[in-house]
């Protein structure tokens, strides 16, 4: 064999181990590919039901708060016009049931009086600490 022949053979044999080196990897490549389409389809499958539930479920939600809401403004109204009837009824009945306290506590009041010896009369006296007369010259 000469030296063009040898060349060549190994060339050849160059090429058929790197067409060999690239069709294993493109197998593998394949094969990679069909293994993530098949995970793909299978989250696929699982998460479009879980979203439609999680939808249902954000609705569902929303539908409650609107409730809580409604609940709320008619709390909201209950506690406004009890604070407005607790405000009449004060108003109403307050001062003339302050009156009728008053005048009850006075007849008691006479009618012990009445029957009580008179009670002397008491004075009340301021007294200034000597401290404080001395400064004002009351001393």
């Amino acid at each position: 064999m000469s030296g063009g022949e040898v060349a060549g053979l190994l060339v050849a044999v160059f090429w058929a181990i790197l067409v060999s080196f690239l069709a294993v990897a493109l197998v593998r490549l394949a094969q990679t590919l069909r293994a993530a389409t098949r995970l793909l389809d299978g989250v696929t499958e699982q998460a479009v039901p879980l979203l439609g539930e999680a939808s249902q479920t954000v609705r569902s939600a929303q539908t409650q708060l609107d409730r809580v809401e409604a609940i709320a403004v008619d709390v909201q109204d209950v506690a406004a016009n009890a604070s407005a009837l607790s405000a009449t009824v004060a108003s109403t009945f307050g001062g003339p049931l302050v009156k009728v306290a008053a005048f009850g506590y006075g007849v008691r009041r006479a009618l012990r009086r009445r029957g009580a010896p008179p009670a002397e009369p008491v004075v009340v006296t301021r007294r200034v600490p000597a401290a404080r007369r001395r400064r004002s010259g009351k001393d």
